[in-house]
């Protein structure tokens, strides 16, 4: 079941280096709830404190991010993290900083205290669309620096945005490359997964293990379905109004054992939708 554990982050200096220790209020649980710091950019841009007390109001201690800080000092940034107990899960990073310069990305990881690295995009011709070829580059990038962010303690991950869905041999190039990555994992989004033509819990099923983590962000109904990775940032909607089928994604999910479940809004409605999201996922547990 989900549970809103309550962290106390703990930073210490041992010699030169930064950790972080986490103190737990309640045991450890197989599921635990954050928000995409994307969802609440608005508001970040306008004022990074309120908007951290927002979440904390909301019952959310994880969340994942980091990629801007809003005009703060990555310290600056880091402490207002602590000050306000959000521990990121999963730090922001992008296709050119993992191929160019991974160890980069481990140091990040390691100064929020990430577990995951994640990134969104790989480059290519919108007009085309994505290509195999491009997809077998990414591959060879995401093994290559998965394995020198397994080696210190930290998980790649890749989400897909749906533009990977265009046919390749006998499925699409999603399908190749959720076959060919080794060192590395997926975060599904199940938004993304919809919006291009996709039954996200089909998909789960078809590849348990490959994903390791899930945004869930619900569809409005009736929207149509791209190929390109872009949408009316509009058509998100409360969990469980959409068609998305978050319930059957999540039951799916915790039959898997996905332990980070992570809400994002992109929507002018977000601090809205946000809590009443969560409200339908506290509904779900009752049931």
């Amino acid at each position: 079941m989900f549970k809103f554990i309550s962290k106390k982050a703990v930073w210490f200096k041992t010699g030169c280096c930064l950790a972080l220790s986490l103190s737990l209020t309640l045991p450890a649980v197989a599921h635990e709830l954050g928000l995409q710091l994307y969802s609440v950019r608005n508001q970040m841009e306008k004022d990074v404190p309120s908007t951290f007390s927002e979440i904390n109001k909301w019952g959310l201690n994880l969340v994942e991010g980091g990629g801007k800080l809003y005009g703060l000092s990555v310290e600056e940034y880091r402490n207002e993290l602590i000050k306000h107990n959000l521990e990121v899960a999963s730090v922001d990073t992008s296709y050119d900083e993992i191929r160019d310069n991974p160890i980069a990305v481990v140091y990040k990881a390691r100064y929020f205290g990430s577990r995951f690295a994640t990134f969104y995009w790989i480059p290519h011709n919108g007009k085309k669309g994505f290509t195999i070829d491009e997809a077998k580059a990414a591959v060879a990038v995401m093994n290559k620096a998965g394995k020198l962010l397994k080696q210190n303690g930290i998980t790649l991950q890749y989400h897909a945005h749906g533009y990977e869905f265009l046919p390749h041999e006998n499925g699409t190039i999603l399908d190749y490359m959720l076959e060919n990555v080794t060192d590395a994992a997926f975060q599904m989004d199940v938004f993304w997964m919809k919006q291009g033509g996709m039954d996200p819990t089909a998909l789960l099923k078809k590849y348990p293990g490959k994903f390791l983590s899930l945004h869930l962000k619900d569809r409005k109904k009736g929207s149509k379905n791209s190929l390109n990775g872009q949408a009316d940032v509009e058509t998100n909607v409360v969990l469980g109004t959409g068609d998305v089928g978050i319930a059957s994604v999540v039951t799916e999910a915790k039959k898997q054992g996905i332990r980070y479940f992570f809400l994002e809004d992109e929507s002018s409605r977000v601090m809205r939708q946000v809590p009443e999201s969560i409200k339908y996922l506290k509904q779900l547990e009752a049931h």
